[in-house]
């Protein structure tokens, strides 16, 4: 691992900063749809999630997925898709802190006839909704430091009737370069370009990962790794 990675290291994103103009959040939001699609960012989530379907619709139920930190939207349209494809009830919903994000992930599901719907929420400062049976995040926890990412855990498992699964980027050297040459054949964003490689630096390994669950509370928590050099990490409700 490069000296620099051999420590997390945040440092502010283009794409965090409350004056972000519209038209390169937009363009943004279009080049990471585009590299969480060549990722297979919705499939990582998809085997977990059908399963639960499945159990729901053998007792006559509905899955009912709540999406944190959904940005433009793609993972839970894609999501969504994938449900209403395979016949399976699952209700996805979507939720984000950005107007702007939201209004793409909203014009998305219309333009593809996606059955998902959006909501605004701070998931840092409001508490998240209680009816959902699963609460997911793709691509988040490398934005919180070390306490918020916790904390965030601690409400994802207080607020889901049985699953919580959490998709991120695993900080490496192979990762690292990845970002800063993937980004660049995969977008014009000039804000994923920057924010691509201070991503992977500020994201977690595995076992840090895992250090932070068992702190948050989710004791047999467990993480898989996923190409291209993502974790996910699976918890359930006793």
């Amino acid at each position: 691992m490069l000296d620099f990675l051999a420590t997390r290291r945040r440092e502010p994103e283009l794409m965090d900063q409350p004056g972000l103009d519209e038209h390169q959040h937009r363009q943004a939001l279009k080049g990471l749809a585009r590299i969480n699609r060549w990722s297979r960012s919705a499939a990582i989530f998809w085997p977990s999630l059908r399963r639960a379907a499945l159990k729901a619709q053998s007792s006559g139920s509905e899955l009912r997925v709540l999406d944190l930190a959904c940005g433009g939207g793609d993972v839970t349209v894609a999501l969504g898709l994938r449900a209403q494809r395979s016949g399976l009830p699952v209700k996805l919903t979507g939720a984000d802190i950005s107007s702007t994000a939201l209004d793409v992930a909203r014009e998305q599901a219309v333009r593809i006839g996606a059955s998902v719907e959006f909501m605004q929420l701070n998931i840092l400062d409001e508490p998240l909704p209680q009816d959902f049976d699963a609460v997911i995040c793709s691509l988040f926890l490398h934005h919180l430091d070390d306490v918020d990412a916790v904390q965030v855990m601690k409400k994802m498992a207080a607020a889901t009737r049985q699953l919580v699964l959490i998709n991120d980027l695993i900080r490496s050297r192979v990762g690292y370069a990845a970002a800063m040459f993937g980004t660049q054949l995969l977008t014009r964003s000039h804000v994923v370009h920057v924010d691509g490689p201070l991503s992977v630096a500020g994201a977690f390994t595995v076992s840090e990962a895992k250090a932070m669950a068992d702190a948050a509370g989710l004791q047999g928590a467990r993480i898989e790794t996923h190409w291209p050099w993502r974790f996910l990490l699976s918890w359930s409700r006793s």
